[in-house]
C-alpha cells in the first residue's frame, strides 16, 4: 500500500518510500506514528451510496439510482465533487491558514492543512503566511507503475496455468502461453480473486466485472487458436446448463462420465469421446485436445448452430457513398472512388484461402438512391434510381452483390464515372435511415450477413423516415435534462437496430460534418450493430485525407465476425447481470452483435446470488457463436479461473486498475443517459471513496489519519477516475461540441483495455532527449505541464490524437533535424505530418509514431503545436494530472485531496 501525507506542506527533501510488511502490499510513503485507529473491523453500518452498475438482477439496461441517502454514517448529503468550472475543485491558494495538524514523524513531514478553501467545507479566503505545497514526485505516478512493471515482467513468459493469477498490466510487453485459462488479450478481470460472498462484496465497493474481447488480435509470438471437430453431433456440452467441454470437467467412474465445473451435474462421455483415465484421474488424452488442456480454442458448429438449419452464405460489403454537394466539393467521393480500386483486393479472407469470399455492392445518394448493377457480364455499369424513400426496396437482385474479382473491370469503370456523374450536383440534402435500410433489404434478399460502409456528410433533413432536426441546445448543459443530449432518437432507428442485428448487418459510419450532425442518433445504429464511427469534422482532402483512408483499409481489412451471439455461463454462486458494450440486447443473458471484428471488446459485470468457495473459485465460459469471412459458422470459447476469498486484503491485492476504470467509463456512460451529469460524477467519487476507506480501514497497518494510504494494485486508480471525470462526456461545459462529446462517449463503449487506459493516461514522450542508437520507445513521462520543458519536444497520444509539441527555446539544430525549419517562427501551424529527413533523428521519432500508430485501433491525425500558440488549449487538455481547461476539473493533486477527504469522514 502507499500512504503519503495529503494536505501536508513538505518542507524537506523527500526520500523513497519504505516498505513495512502487511497482509496486502504496502509502501507507505510515511511510516506510521503511534495507532489513531480502531483496530479493523466491519464498516462503519448505514446505507451505502449505489455504485455505478447494475441495478438488481435481471433488469435489462435500467438507470443508475441516484442518491437517497447520505452514505456510511455521514450527515447530511454527500457533498460530491461540484459542477466542474464553478464554485468548487479549485486548487487551495497558496496563502492560507486554518486548522494546521501536528508536524508528524518521519520523511513526509510537515504540518497538516485543514479544510482547503475551494472544497465544501472549506472557507472561502483566508490569509496566513505562505507555505510549500506538496510535492508532486510524492504522489503515485503511473509512469512509474508502469515502468516497474515492464522491469519486473516485460519480456517473460506468461502462463495461464494458475487460478486467480493477476496478470502483467497492459502497458507491459510479455508473451502469454496458454495452459488452460484464457490469455489475457482475451480475458482481463477488475479483481483476479472474487469475495466468497455479496456482503464482502457490498462491503469493498469493488465492482466484479471481466472485459472480454472474443477476437482478440494475437501476436505474432504466441500460438493461434486451434479449431476443434466432435463431429456431426457437435461439440460436447453438459446436459443442464450447456457449458461447452473445457479444462474445469471432472472425469469419473473411468472415463464414462463428467461432472460439469459449472453446475455440477453428472453427465454420460459419448461412445466416440470415450477415453481411459490415468492414475491422476485424468483423460490420457488430456494434451491432445485443446478443449481439454487449453483455456482458448474453437469448435466447428454443426447445421444446428445456423440459422433455418442451412450453412450461411458468405458476408458481403456495402459501400453507400453520400454524393451531395458537400462531400463533392471537399474531393471525398473522388478520393473514396480511387482508394476503393486498390483496397478491394485486400478484402478480408479465411486463413489460407487463396482470396477472399466477401460479395461486394455499391450505392451513392443524396435524397434519392441510386442502385449499381456490376454484373462481370456488362460491358458498362448500369444505375437504377430509388426516388420513393418512404417504401425502401431494391431494384435489383442480380448483379448487386457480386464477386470483385470476377466483376474487376466493371467495377473500376464504376468507380471512375461516380466523380463526374455527380461533378455538377446542387443538391445538399441527405437522407440516412432508408440508406441503411436499402443495405439491409440486400443482405435479406442475399440471405447474407455483412457490412454497411456509410459515407456521411450531413445531418438527414430531407423529408423520409428517419428525417432529423437540430436538437443541440446548449442551454440544458448543467441541468437535469442535459441527459436528453446523450439520448438518441428513438423510433425508425431502435427499429432499424433490431432488424440490422437479426439480419446479422453491420454499419460503420464515416462521417464527415461541417456542423451539428445528431450523433447520438445517428450513431446509435454502428454502436448497436458491432460497428465503429469514425469523425472527419470540416474535412479536407489534404489535412485529413490520408488520415481517413487509414483508418477505412484498417476497417475494411480487420479480422471480423458476423451474426454473432454471445453468451457468458458461470459456476455457482453468481451470474452475468450486465453487459456494457457495442451490443444488443433482447433478453437478459443472450448478447447480441450484428458484427463483431477484433478491437471491440464487452464488459460484463457479475453479482452474487450465493455464497462461493474458496476450495473451487469462480469459473467462467465466455462462448460466442459467428460466422467468418469465409462463412463458416465457428463457436469460439474462452474460459477463465479466479480464486475466492473471505479475506478483503485478497480482493484489493489483485485487482487491476485498468481493467476497473474500463468498468467505471463505461458504467458512467451509460448513466448520463438516465441521470443528471453531477449525480454519475458524485457516485463515482463517491464509490473511489467507499473502496479506499474499506481498504484503509481493513487491511491497513493502524497509521495515522492525516496518512492516505491506498492499496499497492490500485495507488493509481485515483488518477485515472480523475481523468475519467475530466473527459468530455462528463464535463458539463457550453464550449464542448455535443457530437464531439456523445461521438467520445459511443466510442468508448465498445473499448477494451488497453484503449481506455491509454485514453486517460496518454502517453508523454520527450522527444529532444531520445538516444537515437536505441531500440524501442522512450520512457514516458507523467502527463503534466510541469514535465514540459522550454527547449524541448514532446509527443502525446491518447489512441485518438496525436501531438507533437515545440518549446519556444528549442535548439534550431534539433528544429532543422526534425521538421526542416530553421526556426520556431518558421514552423507551419498547419503541420500535419512530419516530413521524410535523411538523419537519425527524424528517422527514429516518425519510427516511434509508426509503431505507436500500429498498437492503436484507429489512425490519429498528427497535429503539431508551438508553445504558447492558441492550438496548444487541445494538447494541454491531455495532461490529466492538471487542472482541466475545459469546463474546470480537478488537478490530480486536488482530487486527492479531497477524496482522502471523503476517506476520513467515512472512517470517523
Amino acid at each position: 500500500m502507499n500512504a503519503l501525507h495529503i494536505g501536508g506542506y513538505v518542507q524537506r527533501p523527500l526520500h523513497p518510500p519504505q516498505a513495512p510488511p502487511s497482509s496486502a502490499p504496502h509502501q507507505p510513503l510515511q511510516p506510521g506514528p503511534p495507532p489513531m485507529m480502531s483496530p479493523p473491523g466491519p464498516m462503519a453500518p448505514g446505507p451505502l451510496t449505489p455504485p455505478l452498475g447494475s441495478p438488481p438482477p435481471m433488469a435489462a439496461a435500467p438507470p443508475v439510482t441516484g442518491m437517497s441517502s447520505p452514505p456510511m454514517g455521514m450527515s447530511g448529503p454527500f457533498p460530491g465533487p461540484p459542477p466542474m468550472g464553478g464554485g468548487a475543485f479549485q486548487p487551495p491558494p497558496a496563502q492560507m491558514q486554518g486548522q494546521v495538524f501536528p508536524q508528524q514523524p518521519g520523511p513526509y513531514a510537515g504540518p497538516m492543512s485543514g479544510p482547503q478553501p475551494g472544497f465544501p467545507g472549506g472557507a472561502a479566503q483566508m490569509a496566513g503566511p505562505p507555505q510549500k505545497k506538496l510535492d508532486p514526485d510524492s504522489i503515485p505516478s503511473t509512469t512509474q507503475v508502469i515502468e516497474d512493471d515492464q522491469a519486473k515482467r516485460g519480456g517473460q513468459l506468461y502462463s495461464t496455468n494458475m487460478r486467480g493469477q493477476v496478470p502483467p498490466l497492459v502497458t507491459t510487453s510479455f508473451t502469454a502461453q496458454d495452459q488452460g485459462n484464457a490469455r489475457p488479450c482475451f480475458m482481463r478481470c477488475t479483481t483476479y480473486t472474487f469475495p466468497c460472498s455479496a456482503e464482502l462484496a457490498k462491503q469493498s465497493q469493488v465492482p466484479l466485472a471481466t472485459i472480454i474481447k472474443p477476437l482478440a488480435n494475437v501476436p505474432s509470438n504466441e500460438a493461434p487458436l486451434y479449431t476443434v471437430s466432435h463431429g456431426e453431433s457437435g461439440p460436447i456440452r453438459c446436459n443442464r446448463c450447456k457449458a461447452y467441454m473445457c479444462p474445469y470437467m471432472t472425469f469419473m467412474e473411468g472415463g464414462r462420465r463428467y461432472q460439469c465445473a459449472f453446475c455440477n451435474c453428472i453427465n454420460e462421455v459419448p461412445v466416440s469421446y470415450f477415453q481411459h483415465l490415468d492414475h491422476m484421474g485424468r483423460r490420457m488424452d488430456v494434451y491432445e485436445r485443446p478443449e481439454l488442456s487449453l483455456g482458448s480454442y474453437e469448435f466447428s458448429a454443426t447445421l444446428d448452430y445456423c440459422k433455418n438449419n442451412k450453412p450461411p452464405n458468405p458476408p458481403a460489403y456495402i459501400f453507400m457513398i453520400d454524393v451531395s454537394f458537400a462531400n463533392i466539393k471537399s474531393g471525398l467521393v473522388t478520393l473514396v472512388c480511387q482508394e476503393l480500386k486498390t483496397l478491394l483486393d485486400n478484402l478480408p479472407r479465411e486463413e489460407g484461402a487463396e482470396s477472399s469470399v466477401v460479395k461486394v455492392g455499391f450505392v451513392t445518394y443524396n435524397k434519392i438512391l441510386h442502385f449499381y448493377n456490376v454484373k462481370s457480364a456488362l460491358a458498362q455499369p448500369q444505375m437504377l434510381l430509388v426516388s420513393d424513400v418512404s417504401e425502401m426496396f431494391v431494384p435489383l437482385l442480380d448483379g448487386f452483390l457480386v464477386n470483385f474479382n470476377e466483376s474487376r473491370a466493371v467495377i473500376h469503370n464504376l468507380l471512375d464515372q461516380i466523380p463526374d456523374m455527380f461533378a455538377e450536383t446542387n443538391e445538399s440534402e441527405t437522407v440516412f435511415a432508408p440508406v441503411v435500410q436499402a443495405g439491409l433489404e440486400a443482405l435479406k434478399a442475399a440471405e447474407c450477413s455483412g457490412k454497411l460502409f456509410l459515407f456521411h456528410s450531413s445531418m438527414p433533413t430531407a423529408e423520409a423516415p428517419g428525417k432529423l432536426k437540430n436538437r443541440d441546445d446548449k442551454k440544458l448543459v448543467n441541468t437535469d435534462k442535459e441527459k436528453t443530449l446523450f439520448q438518441p432518437t428513438r423510433g425508425v432507428y431502435e427499429q432499424l437496430v433490431k432488424e440490422c442485428v437479426t439480419q446479422g448487418v453491420c454499419v460503420d459510419l464515416f462521417l464527415f460534418p461541417s456542423q451539428y450532425l445528431d450523433i447520438a442518433t445517428m450513431g446509435h445504429i454502428p454502436t448497436h450493430t458491432g460497428g465503429s464511427i469514425y469523425k472527419y469534422s470540416n474535412f479536407q482532402v489534404g489535412a485529413d485525407g490520408e488520415i481517413f483512408l487509414s483508418d477505412l483499409r484498417k476497417d475494411v481489412q480487420k479480422p471480423i465476425g458476423f451474426d454473432a451471439i454471445m453468451r457468458v455461463r458461470t459456476s455457482t454462486g453468481f451470474r452475468a447481470t450486465e453487459f456494457h458494450g457495442a451490443v444488443y440486447m433482447s433478453n437478459t443473458t443472450d448478447v447480441e452483435m450484428a458484427a463483431i471484428d477484433c478491437d471491440k471488446a464487452v464488459t460484463v459485470e457479475f453479482k452474487h446470488d450465493d455464497t462461493l468457495s474458496e476450495e473451487t473459485g469462480a469459473l467462467m465460459q465466455c462462448a460466442l457463436l459467428y460466422t467468418t469471412v469465409g462463412g463458416q459458422r465457428r463457436l469460439r470459447v474462452h474460459n477463465l479461473s479466479l480464486n475466492c476469498s473471505t479475506q478483503l486484503a485478497d480482493i484489493y491485492k489483485s485487482a487491476e486498475t485498468d481493467a476497473l476504470i474500463n468498468f467505471f467509463a463505461k458504467s458512467a456512460y451509460r448513466a448520463i443517459l438516465s441521470q443528471p451529469l453531477k449525480t454519475v460524477r458524485e457516485i463515482l467519487v463517491n464509490q473511489t471513496a467507499h473502496m479506499l476507506a474499506c481498504y484503509r480501514k481493513n487491511c491497513a497497518s493502524p497509521s495515522a489519519a492525516s496518512q492516505l494510504i491506498l492499496p499497492d494494485a490500485m495507488k493509481v486508480f485515483p488518477v485515472y477516475m480523475n481523468s475519467l471525470m475530466k473527459t468530455l462526456p462528463l464535463v458539463g461545459s457550453t464550449e464542448l461540441s455535443t457530437d464531439d462529446r456523445n461521438h467520445h462517449r459511443l466510442n468508448l463503449l465498445s473499448m477494451g483495455v488497453e484503449d481506455t487506459q491509454v485514453l486517460l493516461y496518454p502517453r508523454l514522450i520527450p522527444v529532444h532527449s531520445m538516444t537515437v542508437e536505441s531500440e524501442g520507445v522512450p520512457s514516458a513521462l507523467r502527463c503534466s505541464e510541469e514535465r514540459l520543458t522550454d527547449g524541448g519536444v514532446f509527443l502525446l497520444e491518447n489512441g485518438r490524437s496525436l501531438f507533437v509539441w515545440v518549446g519556444q527555446s528549442c535548439s534550431p539544430e534539433l528544429l532543422q533535424s526534425l521538421f526542416n525549419t530553421p526556426s520556431l517562427a518558421h514552423l507551419p501551424t498547419d503541420m500535419s505530418s512530419l516530413p521524410e529527413l535523411d538523419n537519425a533523428h527524424s528517422k527514429k521519432l516518425r519510427s516511434i509514431i509508426s509503431s505507436i500508430c500500429e498498437q492503436r485501433p484507429n489512425s490519429m491525425k498528427l497535429q503539431v503545436v508551438r508553445q504558447k500558440d492558441r492550438s496548444e488549449v487541445a494538447f494541454r487538455q491531455l495532461l490529466v494530472e492538471d487542472k482541466g481547461l475545459c469546463g474546470g476539473g480537478a488537478s490530480y493533486m486536488d482530487f486527492l485531496c479531497y477524496v482522502h477527504r471523503e476517506i476520513r469522514t467515512l472512517l470517523t
